[in-house]
């Protein structure tokens, strides 16, 4: 790689490890919330002694007051964050906490853009666009997989035209992150193993993005070995606390990586399916992962290479293709182990839409930075192997 300058974003305090929930009510104190909107999901509010339950109380022994939206979609919409808007609005709220995964996370993080940025977020759609900054923000992480909560990436669905876009800006990091492990232990196999594979493909695609860099290929690196050291045992026993420990370091290392280096066709594709379908990102991506990879092998094989060892891979006396093939294989071979579909065609994809999503496909801020340029028919080619199980 050429010498070359980089900007790297993270969230100024990321807080690690079980327990950690109890420090909220102290940081949120220390940045002047008064008053903060609480943003998560139904099932997460009534979960007892869950971490919204545990946000309160921590909030309460700060003496600080907050308000509830507990309207979180997956793939959340535009109403989503306009309801949040009109709440935070109403009841005099000064600040954000999200809680739960990407989804609350996201739909915080719009929130907050039109709260600032202008009323309408599909306006603001793409890299920078931003002028104002963001109400203050902590996000309480709940799974291990987007990332969200220490990204610059908010991704909305627009209900009307089916189609998922992202606003990037630095001003959507949060300014405090929370990942406590114990609050993951009861989260389901089918959303463990989705949001497992989220990180996953958010490990490789910043590995052989045109953007990569020093930094963000150790984080990649690293971040793969944990989650194949730990993704099958996380949703084989949701309680194994070392392994869901493993996935929560890995799904940080993956979004710092993707944060910085960004991704590529596979985020950009899924964000068209699941749009068009409203089906779990997760799955989106890891449907997708093999097939993305296999027609960008020819652009860095040996990046797909050196995946393949780190995957656990033996590729002793192989060339540099055959090895790089070997990094499909177990890319394969750990979507089929955590229970993933095997085709979009499962999800309900229909190749009459290919056409619309692949052209939409090209224009996703993910998009730039793959590794290999292609057009709208070699987009259709791809999803048309998804669909059929094979190019």
């Amino acid at each position: 790689m050429s010498e070359r300058s980089y900007d790297f974003l993270m969230p100024s305090v990321n807080f690690f490890g079980p327990g950690v929930i109890s420090k909220i009510g102290d940081r949120a104190k220390m940045l002047g919330m008064k008053k903060p909107v609480i943003v998560t999901e139904k099932f997460l509010k009534e979960l007892k002694n869950g971490p919204v339950e545990q946000t309160i109380a921590s909030l309460k022994q700060a003496g600080i007051d907050y308000v509830i939206y507990q309207g979180v979609e997956p793939n959340p919409k535009v109403h989503n964050i306009e309801e949040v808007k009109q709440l935070y609005l109403k009841s005099g709220a000064d600040s954000i906490i999200t809680v739960g995964g990407g989804s609350s996370h996201d739909t915080g993080k719009g929130a907050g853009i039109i709260l600032t940025n202008g009323d309408d977020i599909t306006k603001l759609a793409g890299i920078e666009t931003l002028t104002k900054p963001l109400p203050p923000l902590i996000a309480v992480n709940t799974t291990a997989g987007t990332g969200s909560e220490l990204t610059r990436h908010a991704v909305i669905t627009n209900e009307e035209t089916h189609l998922k876009f992202v606003v990037v800006s630095w001003r959507n990091i949060p300014l405090v992150s929370f990942n406590d492990p114990t609050l993951m232990l009861d989260v389901p196999k089918s959303v463990t193993a989705a949001t497992g594979m989220d990180a996953f493909v958010q490990a490789i695609e910043p590995y052989v993005s045109v953007d990569h860099n020093p930094i963000t290929d150790s984080q990649c690196i690293e971040a793969i070995k944990l989650i194949e050291s730990s993704l099958r045992e996380a949703v084989a026993n949701g309680h194994n606390l070392a392994a869901r420990t493993k996935m929560v370091e890995a799904e940080m290392l993956a979004g710092m990586a993707f944060n910085n280096a960004n991704l590529g066709y596979v985020h950009a594709m899924a964000h068209q399916l699941g749009g068009q379908y409203d089906a779990p990102h997760g799955v989106c991506c890891a449907l997708l992962l093999p097939y993305v990879e296999e027609y960008n092998l020819i652009a860095c094989p040996d990046r797909f290479a050196e995946l393949a060892k780190f995957m656990g891979e033996n590729t002793a006396g192989l060339s540099t293709r055959d090895a790089a093939m070997l990094s499909i294989k177990a890319m394969k071979q750990m979507a089929a182990d955590v229970g993933i579909p095997k085709t979009i065609k499962e999800i309900g994809a229909k190749p009459a839409d290919f056409e619309l999503m692949a052209k939409n496909a090209l224009k996703d801020g993910n998009a730039f930075s793959n590794p290999r340029k292609g057009n709208q028919a070699d987009i259709v080619k791809i999803f048309q192997a998804a669909y059929d199980g094979k190019f």
